[in-house]
């Protein structure tokens, strides 16, 4: 039975290379409005240079943000998460690649039916006067027993197997991009934490400067008012001013608490866990005078999830060949190889080798229109992810035109903020000198040093806006992954 089944399945094979469904061509062309000259707002002080991956975050200098940032892709949940994602992808692209493959297995089999009219005696027939006639009405009967292997093969005539396993391809590469850009997105929020933190310790440490000098002026005031030089209303208006700078010290002190706790369960450690190495104060950090951020073509080539929004289209495109493969027939085939016979004892024979092979042909003509309506759901699918993609690669675009036209307001900003603490600075020095020479008070002069810890405050605030914005920079240019090796 199988030698003569041979010739089918070579038929059946040769049938089963055609392809149902289209193939991928990739993904649709979106044209960024920078074009190749790179983006719109870069400015003087970035480079068209194409930036490196992984662990932008050195350039900061701050060995406390490295180690953060290597604790907390060590040891945060949200990675251990897409990581389970990806093993789960895997697991589907082996369980599709398998189908393929016929499955093998051991089976005993024992069969006992009656089929009316089948005459399986031996001999020719016998006329029906034949004495013993009665003895014979059993030959209708069938016994079949059978122990070995059975193998079952399913041949596809459609390339829906084919199908699947491209899907599944495709889907394991986007849990890849969506875990590359889970570390994306960590890595800018720890760097984020961090600067923020620095910034709160920074402005506590000058509240705290500023609520001394102001200690000191409501005392000056309140004595004055005593000596009857001063009314009550500048007293007032000096404990007004301490009250604001103790609220004011108050909530960076809470900042500081609450960016700790932040850093600790970004860190995969619980709030408030005093394992967490942070300094007590530290300097705010720094990016670089010059930024690399390549142009619109690279970061599109470049970031995580427009790679994973372009690998889902793969997938959904694959998944309309699945659907049209359901239109073809099935060729399934099952074979038993093993001893047997027609009575129990035949099992234990080893002259009784049994092989039986049963193709099985099926093709639903008729379903009235049920493989359509999954055809049409696929190609809806896959109209949805190309969509999703076009707008992936928008909002990518929007989110680094925003980034660098930020961090360019902030290098101003901060140079601006920059001469401001000069003039504080000059102004401090000289009320100083006319302090010691007695030509204004100990009021006036803490009122100027007040000033100059005030423009300390604006520029720690305004050296954490331009690193925050440079990390925004990194984040939306995609890097803080690591390349494959």
């Amino acid at each position: 039975m199988i030698r003569k089944s041979i010739p089918f399945l070579l038929i059946a094979a040769t049938l089963a290379g055609c392809t149902a469904g289209p193939d991928y061509a990739g993904p649709p062309e979106l044209a960024a409005a920078g074009g190749a000259g790179g983006f719109i707002r870069a400015g003087d002080k970035v480079s068209s240079t194409v930036p490196e991956l992984a662990e932008w975050w050195i350039l900061l200098d701050d060995p406390g943000l490295d180690r953060l940032i290597e604790a907390a892709l060590a040891d945060n949940p949200s990675l251990e998460a897409v990581g389970a994602r990806i093993a789960q992808s895997r697991a589907s692209l082996a369980q599709e690649s398998a189908g393929r493959l016929p499955s093998l297995g051991t089976q005993a089999t024992a069969l006992q039916g009656r089929l009316p009219g089948l005459d399986i005696q031996d001999g020719p027939p016998l006329p029906p006067e034949t004495p013993g006639m009665a003895q014979e009405e059993e030959d209708d009967t069938i016994s079949f027993y059978n122990a070995g292997l059975n193998a079952n093969w399913e041949i596809d005539f459609g390339g829906g197997t084919g199908r699947r396993i491209e899907a599944a391809n495709a889907q394991l590469a986007a849990a890849v991009a969506n875990a590359e850009d889970a570390r994306v997105q960590l890595t800018a929020e720890v760097a984020n934490a961090y600067v923020n933190l620095r910034e709160a310790q920074q402005r506590a440490v000058l509240y705290r400067k500023q609520s001394g000098l102001q200690k000191q002026i409501r005392a000056l005031t309140y004595q004055r008012y005593q000596q009857g030089t001063l009314p009550l209303f500048p007293v007032g208006n000096a404990n007004a001013e301490l009250e604001l700078l103790k609220s004011q010290l108050a909530e960076a002190e809470a900042d500081e608490a609450v960016l700790l706790d932040a850093l600790a369960v970004l860190t995969g450690r619980a709030p408030g866990a005093p394992s967490l190495e942070v300094a007590p104060i530290g300097e705010i950090p720094l990016p670089p005078e010059r930024v690399a951020v390549g142009d619109p073509a690279s970061l599109i080539a470049r970031r995580p999830d427009i790679r994973a929004a372009e690998r889902t289209l793969a997938a959904a495109t694959a998944r309309v060949g699945v659907a049209e493969a359901a239109k073809f027939p099935k060729l399934s085939f099952m074979g038993i190889l093993g001893l047997g016979g027609t009575s129990p004892e035949d099992i234990f024979d080893v002259g009784e080798f049994s092989a039986i092979a049963i193709p099985r042909l099926q093709w639903n003509f008729l379903d009235f229109g049920r493989v359509d309506a999954s055809i049409d759901r696929a190609g809806a699918a896959r109209r949805e992810a190309a969509a999703n993609y076009r707008q992936n690669v928008l909002a990518a675009l929007q989110d680094a035109e925003r980034a660098l036209a930020r961090f360019a307001q902030q290098r101003a900003a901060l140079a601006a903020l920059i001469q401001v603490k000069r003039h504080a600075d000059k102004s401090a020095d000289l009320n100083r000198q006319r302090f010691e020479s007695g030509a204004i008070s100990r009021i006036d002069l803490n009122r100027t040093l007040r000033e100059q810890e005030k423009a300390n405050t604006d520029l720690a605030r305004g050296r954490a806006a331009l690193t925050l914005a440079w990390i925004a920079v990194q984040k939306s240019l995609g890097l803080g992954w690591q390349a494959p090796s």
